[in-house]
């Protein structure tokens, strides 16, 4: 169920960026030439209609990408044809612009995730958080938030949150409190806990294929920085929420423990073992990838490949239903509208302005990706965003004294992925979440979402600030 355009401002990131290409196009020499085409134009023009569909909905994001990458074939093998101008970028160019380690990688974790899925660990999770919490509101949030992100960490956030909050609502509505006490900061978690991996979150496998950075260079760089932004959150949330929590019913535990138990337990011991060996394997090979040279899409689709062999799960169910084809074909068009604007110039531009603000500082550098990442992922798909800025990082990185340390990708990955929770748009978790409540009776509003969720979120990136400029510099 998708949200509503109640208080939405894409336009917000959209004029600065028209604004930014407009003003600058004619302002930087080495790409003048370019710049005064009708490519040029065309891709630029192409990239802001796609941000603009995406961001207002007014089509799908698969098919808002797949007419963009279209459009600038169509422009190339036709008025390209009799006019060199018009060239944006070839067939071949395109299919090479697609990052195949990133379309494979999101594969197989997909199939992984989708056995793990039929052996019920997600709800038995959400079980033993109750549990463990015995009645406690406050212990039970704050277990149910460590579980998510450390869940979302090394599987799909989207996944686990649609997994854990049917349990999450029961478990609430026994206690009489409002279910979205609960769901806000599991899915605030599940955004932070993403960000810790390079399986965490989208933003990060594409960046993490991009820059050719290892599974072990994100969590070392990361990992500590979203402990800290967990443990934050955790007492933020516990804070806003502690007069509700306050009204919980709790009666009879034990009961409620043991129709817990019996609802939601593993449905499949054997599936289960299998399905966490496999698990442990591809984790240990997204490890030692770096150390090997290997391509971790390559260690995913290993550990998918034999987990699907020895579970002897229907293959063609997992395939038709268990890979979200759209999410993959998005990220496969928007690689071509990405390298048709870099092609043509419009990314050299933007990456010249944004130099340019930074005036050559590592500091200003750091600060303006930070924090102009998590405020448009606040606002519009932060996977656009991401594969706009990759290129534009790339260039900082050679321009900017200090930044061939890599710190700018780490601005990125933590603005990115955490600017997200900002609003219910901002991530696709968060849309999964407020779908699934408002079909349970309970409904958040735009700017609810948004009073709740931005001032933890920027406290979140404050954090990062402090964790890029003392820690990482």
């Amino acid at each position: 169920m998708k949200p509503t355009l109640e208080g939405r401002s894409p336009m917000g990131m959209l004029l600065p960026l028209a604004l930014a290409v407009f003003m600058t196009a004619p302002c930087f020499g080495a790409q003048e030439s370019q710049a005064s085409g009708p490519a040029f134009w065309i891709a630029t023009s192409v990239l802001i209609l796609v941000y603009g569909l995406i961001a207002f909905e007014v089509m799908h994001r698969t098919l808002a990408a797949f007419l963009g990458a279209a459009m600038l074939l169509l422009v190339t093998y036709t008025a390209g044809a009799y006019n060199p101008g018009y060239v944006i970028l070839t067939f071949e160019h395109a299919v090479h612009a697609m990052d195949m380690n990133v379309i494979f990688l999101l594969m197989a974790m997909m199939m992984i995730v989708g056995v793990l899925k039929k052996t019920g660990l997600f709800q038995w999770l959400a079980f033993r958080s109750y549990q463990l919490a015995r009645g406690n509101v406050f212990a039970l949030s704050m277990i149910l938030m460590f579980v998510t992100a450390v869940t979302s960490a090394f599987l799909d956030n989207v996944t686990t949150m649609i997994l854990i909050i049917p349990v999450t609502i029961n478990i609430a509505s026994v206690l009489k409190i409002n279910p979205l006490t609960l769901l806000m900061p599991e899915v605030f978690a599940s955004n932070v806990g993403g960000t810790a991996t390079l399986i965490g979150d989208p933003p990060n496998i594409m960046i993490g294929s991009y820059a050719k950075l290892t599974f072990v260079q994100f969590v070392q760089n990361l990992a500590v920085i979203c402990l800290i932004c967990l443990a934050v959150s955790i007492v933020y949330f516990v804070y806003w929420y502690k007069k509700d929590y306050l009204k919980a019913q709790v009666v009879d535990v034990k009961q409620m423990i043991g129709e817990l138990k019996e609802t939601y337990r593993i449905t499949n011991k054997t599936l289960l073992l299998q399905s966490a060996l496999m698990l442990a394997i591809t984790i240990f090979l997204f490890i030692i990838h770096g150390a090997l040279h290997m391509e971790p899409s390559i260690a995913a689709m290993v550990g998918a490949a034999i987990l699907l062999a020895i579970s002897r799960v229907n293959i063609v169910e997992m395939l038709e239903h268990e890979i979200e084809w759209p999410t993959l074909i998005f990220f496969m068009m928007l690689f071509v509208i990405v390298a048709g604007a870099e092609e043509t110039g419009l990314i050299q531009i933007i990456a010249d302005w944004v130099n340019h603000m930074s005036k050559g500082s590592i500091v200003v550098a750091i600060v303006v990706i930070l924090w102009v990442s998590a405020l448009a992922s606040a606002i519009i798909d932060n996977i656009p965003f991401t594969a706009t800025m990759l290129p534009i990082v790339t260039y900082l990185n050679e321009v900017v004294p200090g930044a061939e340390s890599g710190i700018l990708w780490w601005a990125l990955a933590l603005g990115a992925c955490l600017g997200g929770n900002g609003t219910m748009i901002g991530a696709s978790a968060n849309v999964v979440t407020v779908g699934i409540a408002e079909g349970h009776g309970y409904r958040i509003s735009f700017m609810e979402y948004t009073k709740i969720a931005f001032i933890p979120m920027i406290i979140t990136i404050v954090l990062c600030t402090i964790w890029l400029l003392v820690v990482e510099i």
